[in-house]
């Protein structure tokens, strides 16, 4: 069971898509974790030194995706 589940889906550039990955990388470098400000709320993520790390890659006729889920 999922004590807290968040999960959004926007539309932005290319380079806000890379902005915003460059942050969470920059966030999980220096401090081993992330923290996520939601409707008035902070959440603070610990993430250990060891984690896992899925990429997944789709490519079809019409539409492509690259997912990436790190894990502990």
């Amino acid at each position: 069971m999922d004590i807290l589940e968040i999960s959004e889906k926007h539309n932005m550039s290319r380079e806000e898509a890379a902005d915003l990955l460059r942050k969470l990388a920059d966030s999980l470098a220096r401090q081993n974790s992330i923290d996520f400000a939601r409707e008035g709320k902070k959440i603070h993520i610990k993430v250990p030194n060891k984690v896992t790390v899925e990429v997944e890659v789709e490519i079809e006729n019409d539409e492509s995706s690259l997912e990436i889920e790190i894990s502990w």
